[in-house]
C-alpha cells in the first residue's frame, strides 16, 4: 500500500481544540456504510456476553520548555542522565540549552528520536512541577496556543487512567466516563483492561512511501491472563469483541501472536492484515498519513475514506478532542 492511499483534506475548522459534552458517533456498518448515532445509541449495539477493551495506560507529563522557547519531549532514560527525546535540534544556535531551575541540556546524538545529556537527575518530581502533558501539535496550532490550558489536565487523561507511561493520551478513550461503563456492566457486557503505553511507534509520521518498508518504534504493552480468558471465553461464544482504541487493539493482537503476557510491540497494522481478536473498533478520526489510519483502513477494508468524507461533509470534529467512529468489521 501506498502512503498516498492515506490522505485526505479537511477543513481546519473542524480540528477540535477541547472535548464536546455530547461526542457524536460515525457508526459504519459493515457494508461500509456511515450514520450518525449517539453514546447511548452505540451503546445499545452492545450484546450480553460481549467484551470491550480498554487501554488504562496514563499520560507522563514530558514535555519541557527550555528558556531559549524549545519545546522537548522526554522518552525514556537511557542511562544515568542520558535520555532519548524529540525536539527541533536543527535550530539549536549553541551547544546547550537551559531548562527550569538551571538544568542544562547537551546535544548528543542526532535522528528520530535523539539522544541528550542533562547535568542533574530528572525524576518523576521534577516533570510533575515543570513538565506539561505532551498535546498533539495539531491541537497547539489549532489554538494557536504552544502551552497546555490547565483544563488539559482533566480532558487529556481517560477515567480509568491507572498505569503511567503513555507520551500521547489513548484518546479514544476520552468519550467515555465511568457511567457508561456501568450502564454496560448492568447488560453483562464483560469490561477488560490492557496496558500499552502510547510511544513513538503511535505517533510519529509513517518514514516510508510504501507502507511496508516503515519501521514501528517498539512500545510496552500488558495482557493479563485473566483478560486474555475473558476475551477467548467471549469469542468462543460467538461474542464480539469491541476494542475501544488503536492501542488497545495492538495491545490485543500482539498478545495474540505474541502469547507474551508483559512485552514490547511494534506491530504496524496495515491493509491485508488479519485481525485475530477484534470485531468493533471504537477510535477517533485519525490524521492523514499515519499508522493510525493505515489500522483503521486494515479494518475497515479500504472504506474509511468516503466515511471520512462523509464525515467532513456533516462537519463531524476531528482528531484527539473530536467525535468518535464506530466500525463494524
Amino acid at each position: 500500500m501506498d502512503l498516498r492511499d492515506l490522505d485526505f483534506k479537511y477543513p481546519e475548522t473542524l480540528v477540535a481544540t477541547e472535548p464536546s459534552d455530547f461526542s457524536r458517533v460515525m457508526w459504519v456498518d459493515s457494508h461500509g456504510i456511515p450514520s450518525e448515532v449517539s453514546i447511548d445509541e452505540l451503546l445499545g449495539k452492545f450484546s450480553g456476553g460481549d467484551v470491550l477493551i480498554l487501554n488504562n495506560s496514563r499520560v507522563l507529563k514530558r514535555r519541557i520548555f527550555s528558556q531559549e522557547g524549545f519545546e522537548i519531549l522526554f522518552i525514556k532514560e537511557l542511562k544515568e542522565n542520558n535520555w532519548e527525546v524529540l525536539f527541533p535540534a536543527t535550530r539549536m544556535k549553541s551547544a546547550k540549552l537551559l531548562l527550569p531551575e538551571q538544568v542544562e541540556l547537551k546535544f548528543v546524538k542526532g535522528g528520530r528520536p535523539q539522544v541528550v545529556e542533562v547535568n542533574k537527575n530528572l525524576d518523576d518530581n521534577y516533570f510533575e512541577k515543570y513538565g506539561e502533558l505532551p498535546l498533539p501539535p495539531y491541537i497547539q496550532k489549532a489554538r494557536q496556543e504552544r502551552h497546555q490550558k490547565s483544563e488539559d489536565e482533566k480532558w487529556y487523561q481517560t477515567a480509568w487512567a491507572k498505569e503511567p507511561g503513555s507520551l500521547a493520551s489513548p484518546t479514544a478513550s476520552l468519550h467515555f466516563k465511568n457511567h457508561h461503563l456501568e450502564i454496560l456492566k448492568k447488560k453483562s457486557v464483560k469490561i477488560v483492561y490492557v496496558t500499552l503505553h502510547v510511544g513513538l511507534g503511535t505517533f510519529l509520521p509513517i518514514s516510508a512511501v510504501n507502507l511496508k518498508d516503515h519501521k514501528m518504534h517498539e512500545e510496552e504493552f500488558e495482557v493479563t491472563k485473566e483478560a486474555w480468558n475473558e476475551i477467548q471465553s467471549a469469542k468462543t461464544n460467538g461474542k464480539n469483541i469491541w476494542a475501544l482504541g488503536t492501542t488497545s487493539v495492538r495491545a490485543v493482537e500482539s498478545f495474540a501472536y505474541k502469547q507474551i503476557e508483559k512485552s514490547t510491540t511494534d506491530l504496524f497494522i496495515i491493509p491485508g492484515f488479519e485481525f485475530k481478536v477484534v470485531t468493533r473498533l471504537l477510535t477517533n478520526f485519525h490524521q492523514p498519513q499515519t499508522t493510525l489510519l493505515a489500522l483503521v483502513s486494515a479494518f475497515s477494508n479500504g472504506r474509511w475514506q468516503k466515511c471520512y468524507e462523509w464525515a467532513i461533509e456533516n462537519k463531524f470534529r476531528l482528531f484527539s478532542y473530536g467525535d468518535l467512529t464506530a466500525w463494524e468489521n
